[in-house]
């Protein structure tokens, strides 16, 4: 009998533990949609429900989420009425949106609280990792004149009062693949990223996302995915899901591995670089490719 009572007890628990959890995730059921405090010093967001089932469905809808007036009177929307969005795009899971040129207008603390607003709020849907944002057509800028890039909600801190001073910038020299794809050419990015983030780990998403400007092309298969990146005695370990395995695009075996290797050596502390897949290094990429082996910067493979 008290066996019988034990295991009583046991199952209640576990429903009870269960019905828990199904509270919390009806409290956060929905997509978190961000504004900005009266005082303009913070964001906060509001849960919402989207009626739209597809991508182009849910922009439209946030869209329009942003601009309304939240229900807690003490907060407001993040896009003013004067600035317009001229259009928008998606390009390899990265989501491009053209504001209307009243956008510089905005004070910059203002800007990049509602540039976070932004992009927390539209990485949110499944297919888009990255926001780029620009002003009629042209990237955005930061106060030197350097273009902000894409971004994601890994730039900007939980506490968004924080955000303004949370900043590192960066200018970098990435390596993706030319058109022909046995080739590596280099694009000049100007990264703003958070300081609790590493450098690396900028880098390495950065290059997964693909090119920010025309003239490059991807060269690491989209479904790949960054497990964790970390430097130690001048060796930078990156640890790759099975995604990177991929056929991906049409670029020679060495092209993906290198653009890791020479954007790493390029921008870090970092001589040299071992990918792993999954913490596995005893394997072969396409069949000719240890990663056993430590790479260096290979110099031959970018085109002049």
């Amino acid at each position: 009998m008290r066996r019988w009572i034990v295991f009583v007890l046991l199952i209640g628990l576990v429903l009870l533990a269960v019905g828990c959890g199904e509270d919390e995730e009806e409290q956060e059921s929905g997509y978190r949609i961000w504004y900005m405090n009266q005082e303009e010093t913070r964001l906060e967001y509001e849960n919402k429900e989207l009626q739209a089932k597809n991508t182009e469905g849910l922009i439209k809808e946030m869209l329009e989420m942003l601009r309304e007036q939240p229900s807690d009177s003490g907060l407001k929307p993040v896009l003013p009425e004067t600035v317009r969005v001229n259009e928008y795009r998606i390009e390899h899971n990265q989501l491009y949106l053209d504001l209307s040129a009243e956008y510089l207008d905005l004070a910059k603390e203002y800007e990049v609280l509602c540039r976070a607003a932004l992009v927390r709020t539209f990485c949110q849907i499944e297919e888009i990792d990255y926001v780029g944002i620009l002003v009629e057509g042209e990237p955005l800028k930061d106060l030197d004149g350097e273009t902000v890039g894409l971004m994601n909600e890994d730039q900007f801190i939980e506490n968004a009062g924080e955000e303004i001073n949370a900043y590192k910038t960066a200018d970098l020299i990435l390596y993706y693949a030319n058109e022909t794809g046995d080739r590596l050419v280099e694009q000049r990015v100007a990264m703003e990223y958070n300081s609790n983030i590493s450098l690396e780990k900028v880098i390495v998403e950065q290059l997964i996302a693909g090119p920010p400007f025309e003239g490059a092309y991807p060269a690491i298969p989209a479904a790949t995915k960054l497990v964790s990146v970390s430097t130690k005695d001048g060796i930078c370990y990156v640890n790759l899901n099975e995604g990177f395995l991929e056929t991906g695009y049409n670029v020679i075996e060495s092209i993906p591995i290198y653009s890791i290797v020479n954007s790493l050596v390029e921008n870090t502390d970092a001589d040299k670089v071992q990918i792993s897949i999954n913490g596995e290094t005893n394997r072969m990429y396409r069949e000719s490719i240890s990663f056993e082996t430590i790479f260096e910067k290979n110099e031959e493979l970018v085109q002049q």
